[in-house]
């Protein structure tokens, strides 16, 4: 087996697949078992879903807890890197994000979708577009022998930045595009979906670090939680597709139209972020993770967040999920043509 296939997951290794039979099951049981989806959509606070809610947890809890924040204080040894994710992530990607989904969804697709329809899509490709990926950053950086150090680095710095930039950036895009958001709503789901489990990981991590050691935590407890985030990813998923069934039965194709767009953002950043690199010298080992932050996203927070704001049952969290079914299969692909492109560096 390939040294970089090792840490990788029997879930994050088939996560497509995994995706495709989550939606094959959701939309079952929506179809024959209304009763479910129902059920679940009672179990609110707010217009909070409360099962989805604890689910969101079980996925970001682990890999909060992966991070280490000691290591922001390296960022001065070498900053081109982290200059160049910041930049991709929050100054290019979320408005390139908005622009080519409302291109595709307003204009080259308009006789498929109806304004309505399209305008909740385009939500749910705004919020993928605000939120640069945090966990699945280190499958894809292990499958390009990314420096892991650097890594963390990279995802500890846009963990914090989510925490004040994600809000604005998208209260602004969403805005522009005469979807109404309350504020509230998206200041609370940060402080849900991000802040604590931010804080429960940190928290975790210095007790179990403080009594059982560094080497333990890394080697040992931390694989404990291995599969826990992508379980709790496909038990959401199961519930969200069993949701929105009868939108998927009769708009099947809709699926492939929403991943258009978010396909063609997701080469785009890469390539931007990637050819950036190396015109600024980066070795390969930072360049690779740099280019795959911006290309990827934190599904895991804007489907929460989705939910949050629009509901289980609306076409923004269907679109949010879209964005797990093609990112796995694209993210793979940029790996390979990153490996190819590796002697250039």
């Amino acid at each position: 087996m390939d040294n970089r296939e090792k840490g990788i997951s029997s879930f994050q290794k088939h996560l497509t697949w995994w995706v495709l039979g989550c939606m094959v099951i959701g939309v079952l049981i929506g179809r024959f078992v209304p009763v479910v989806p129902k059920a679940f959509g009672r179990l609110e606070i707010n217009g909070i879903s409360i099962p989805i809610a604890v689910l969101i947890w079980v996925m970001i809890y682990p890999m909060m807890m992966k991070v280490d924040f000691q290591s922001v204080k390296q960022v001065r040894k070498n900053p081109k890197g982290l200059l160049l994710t910041w930049i991709v992530n929050w100054l290019i990607k979320p408005f390139t994000m908005c622009g080519i989904a409302y291109l595709f969804l307003f204009v080259v697709f308009r006789a498929f979708i109806t304004p309505e329809l399209a305008t909740e899509y385009l939500a749910g490709t705004v919020l993928l577009g605000a939120a640069p990926c945090t966990a699945m950053v280190f499958v894809w950086s292990t499958l390009t022998n990314g420096n892991p150090a650097y890594t963390i680095v990279q995802v500890a710095t846009n963990d914090l930045i989510i925490l004040v930039a994600f809000v604005p950036i998208v209260k602004f895009l969403l805005g522009v595009s005469n979807v109404s958001v309350p504020y509230r709503t998206l200041v609370m789901s940060i402080f849900l979906f991000v802040v604590i489990p931010l804080v429960g990981g940190i928290v975790t991590r210095l007790i179990v670090i403080k009594y059982k050691g560094k080497d333990y935590f890394e080697n040992n407890f931390n694989h404990k939680f291995d599969n826990v985030t992508m379980i709790g990813l496909l038990i959401t998923l199961v519930i969200i597709f069993s949701s929105q069934a009868e939108v998927i039965l009769s708009n099947p194709i809709h699926i492939i139209l929403i991943g258009v767009p978010l396909v063609l953002q997701t080469l785009l950043i890469f390539f931007i972020a990637f050819g950036a690199a190396k015109l600024v010298k980066l070795p390969f080992d930072i360049a690779a993770p740099a280019g795959m932050i911006g290309a990827s996203n934190f599904f895991e927070l804007s489907v929460a967040v989705a939910i949050a704001l629009f509901g289980t049952t609306s076409s923004a969290a269907l679109a949010t999920t879209v964005g797990v079914l093609t990112e796995v299969p694209v993210m793979l692909t940029l790996v390979k043509i990153a490996n190819k492109m590796k002697v250039r560096f």
